[in-house]
């Protein structure tokens, strides 16, 4: 691939742009908003002007919504060699395009599984997908070549190329981001007028739990809409889920002995089967899940204190796998949770107690 042209210049389009100009490839960037083009090109992501003939690949960086109308504007256009979208739905903007009557040989779905919870060129990064699964729905009347661009789009972005049927994607995405977003999003609706007292209360728990629901509303009711029904059906399992665990808590408070057993055993059973869904998540870098240990770290939020642990971790030849931060409620303090190989937890706790940390036991 020697040349690429990226309708749609937000954090998605913006982030690939990025990532193919990094590795040779001129880029074109058009949107309808030029000023956001404008940045995009500002920020190294390629060119606004426009191509003077047919690009090899021409990546449409749209809302849902919008996919099927731009990707045959650009087509009917001649824009390019080959076409792909990077929407977040697959079976919707397909339907549409065959409904349209076009070729769709020269055309691939895709899907980069990454975001932030900002949006726009501004949020955007050049290595965004890497280590990230990339769909791909190709389907039989998919031309090699097509496929191959996409694959080599995908190999820019560093990402990890999987390919599926497009309603089966769909469904997918529902169970792991577009139902856990709107699950995120009702606990989060109970702080809006939750009493100041109970919100300075929040730690790590409630602030992982709602992470997501910081997303701009607009992106996601664009994304919703394309993928109403997966969605629907998931959430009336959880309001199921809901039900029964109300009730098994409402059984708690019963001066009856079996009702609390009864009341027990449900909360129990949620419980475990939460566990047993969780392990499934994939770990590090997509690899099965991993159990590692913490060492905790009280520190002063004053800068180069991270850097201090991680070399610290680093010069004790120690791996840091992963990393969280729990602030202190109104002090200037915060718990590093430094999460490393069992074996390692006797060589860093004593790394660090040697170079004046103070830990938490």
């Amino acid at each position: 691939m020697r040349t690429a042209l990226v309708i749609g210049t937000g954090l998605i389009g913006t982030s690939a742009a990025l990532a193919l100009a990094q590795r040779g490839v001129t880029v074109h960037l058009t949107d309808h908003d030029p000023e956001q083009a404008r940045t995009a090109a500002a920020l190294g992501a390629g060119t606004d002007e426009s191509p003077t003939a047919p690009v090899d690949l021409a990546v449409v960086a749209a809302p849902p919504a919008h996919v099927a109308a731009t990707l045959a504007d650009a087509m009917r256009r001649g824009l390019a060699r080959g076409y792909l979208d990077v929407a977040s739905v697959k079976g919707g903007p397909r339907r549409e395009l065959e409904a349209l009557g076009l070729d769709l040989s020269a055309y691939i779905g895709s899907h980069p599984m990454s975001g932030r919870e900002k949006s726009g060129p501004l949020a955007a990064t050049g290595d965004l997908f890497e280590g990230r699964p990339w769909v791909l729905t190709p389907t039989r009347d998919t031309d090699t070549e097509v496929l191959n661009l996409a694959l080599e789009l995908v190999s820019h972005c560093r990402a990890v190329p999987v390919v599926m049927d497009a309603d089966a994607h769909d469904r997918a995405v529902a169970l792991v981001s577009h139902m856990p977003h709107l699950v995120s999003s009702l606990v989060a609706a109970r702080l809006e007028h939750a009493e100041e007292a109970a919100v300075r209360l929040c730690g790590q728990g409630i602030r992982d739990v709602t992470r997501i629901a910081a997303s701009d509303p607009r992106m996601w009711i664009d994304i919703l809409s394309a993928n109403p029904g997966p969605v629907a059906d998931l959430l009336t399992d959880v309001a199921a889920d809901l039900d029964e665990t109300v009730q098994a808590l409402r059984a708690l408070q019963a001066s009856d002995e079996a009702k609390r057993r009864e009341g027990t055993t449900g909360i129990e059973d949620v419980l475990r089967r939460g566990n047993a869904g969780q392990v499934r998540v994939p770990g590090k870098h997509g690899s099965a899940p991993r159990v590692y240990e913490t060492v905790a770290v009280l520190i002063d939020d004053q800068p180069g204190q991270l850097a201090r642990i991680f070399a610290d971790a680093g010069a004790a030849g120690v791996n840091i796998e992963d990393v969280r931060i729990e602030h202190a409620t109104g002090q200037q303090a915060g718990l590093v949770q430094l999460m490393v190989e069992p074996k390692a937890v006797p060589v860093l706790t004593s790394a660090l107690r040697e170079r004046g940390w103070a830990l938490r036991q």
